[in-house]
């Protein structure tokens, strides 16, 4: 039978390679509802198909008789040197995948020293989460409340949490219309499975008129309306400027004249995403927004790309179209269905291994590399 989560039968041994691989493998352990709430997308999934499909819009012109006997992936961002330009994406309320959750991915990131961007929306807290993680890079994805106070409280935490960098999601002013979550009748915030960080926030508990060990429905249906910000602006990430000198990326960017406004605002890094195609139906994929972005920044602050990676040659195309590094979601998670933290392992181990041998087969030796001048359209 078929479980929300991964029951003992399946943590055995996985072969999987791709990760259209696991994800067939994620589908075939976990319940319908949970499945489609992971690997869905909003409305009849237009933006979601188009992430896919941008790709393959860009073919990859190798170079040839250059010595690629040595290969280096590894990028500086924000002064941290990376041994790859990957980050596993915030993804919350793991425990449906996963019994240990946000844990195992930890752990897995720890092990394997790719920064970890903790949801809000994680079922357990941003200190748990750390403690698994020691001294290994781990940011902190923040949504931006219209309670000033729980906002400067998350990020003291997360400070004192040793995350080194805030990203804020600023796409989601409403939850996005998934049908497949509204047919099933299915949402696991709504379940509390990703209020980890607001039971243990004291400015949360603050707002409740009774504690969470009285009124857990209570705290539950609070989380939900602070989750949602339609009254969002550009002046509250000036305001965030005060409660922390961490690096802020703003996440969600896709349209040029917003990234001009990231850097008007003080922002860090912009990440270029479109939540996966989870939010607005029918909006253009991120790689499509990619290189027009990156040209107004014009290198002032690093730009990230988020949204349709799947393998080491995606690496590639976003790189050379600009990206400084790349984020990496669904993937992992469906390692993490399959295997638990063995499983995250795997998959980044095999996405890794991708994008070393597609650089060298390529003519590439290192990052730095990699432009726009291998890269031509193609149908």
């Amino acid at each position: 039978m078929k479980n929300g989560n991964v029951s003992e039968n399946n943590q055995k041994e996985v072969s999987p390679i791709s990760a259209r691989d696991w994800e067939k493998l994620a589908k075939e352990i976990l319940n319908k509802e949970v499945f489609d709430y992971i690997a869905r997308g909003s409305g009849e999934e237009a933006t979601m198909k188009a992430n896919q499909e941008a790709f393959n819009q860009w073919k990859i012109v190798p170079r040839i008789l250059r010595d690629v006997s040595k290969r280096d992936t590894s990028i500086s961002l924000f002064g941290y040197k990376m041994k790859s330009p990957i980050l596993l994406a915030p993804v919350g309320v793991q425990i449906i995948a996963h019994p240990d959750g946000e844990l195992a991915t930890a752990r897995a990131a720890a092990k394997m020293r790719i920064p970890l961007i903790t949801s809000s929306a994680s079922t357990f807290s941003m200190e748990e989460i750390a403690q698994e993680m020691g001294d290994s890079p781990r940011w902190f994805q923040l949504f931006l409340s219209n309670q000033d106070r729980i906002t400067k409280s998350m990020v003291k935490r997360a400070e004192a949490s040793g995350y080194t960098a805030i990203v804020v999601t600023v796409d989601m002013p409403v939850l996005g219309f998934r049908e497949c979550d509204i047919t099933h009748g299915y949402s696991p915030i709504d379940e509390g499975k990703g209020i980890g960080n607001y039971l243990s926030d004291p400015a949360f508990c603050k707002l409740l008129e009774k504690s969470p060990q009285e009124d857990m429905m209570a705290a539950i249906k609070k989380q939900g309306e602070l989750l949602e910000n339609p009254t969002l602006k550009w002046e509250d990430v000036r305001k965030l400027r005060k409660y922390t000198k961490l690096p802020i990326l703003l996440k969600g960017i896709v349209h040029p004249d917003d990234a001009k406004l990231a850097i008007q605002y003080k922002a860090d890094g912009i990440i270029v995403s479109n939540h996966g195609g989870r939010q607005l139906d029918h909006a253009i994929a991120s790689l499509d927004a990619l290189e027009q972005v990156c040209q107004v920044v014009q290198g002032k602050i690093p730009v990230l790309f988020d949204s349709g990676i799947r393998r080491g040659t995606d690496i590639i195309k976003a790189i050379a179209l600009g990206a400084t590094a790349v984020l990496i979601g669904r993937p992992y998670i469906y390692g993490l269905v399959a295997a638990g933290e063995e499983g995250v392992i795997k998959v980044m181990k095999q996405i890794l291994k991708e994008l070393d041998i597609s650089m060298a087969l390529a003519g590439l030796s290192s990052m730095a590399e990699i432009n726009k001048s291998i890269l031509v359209r193609g149908s």
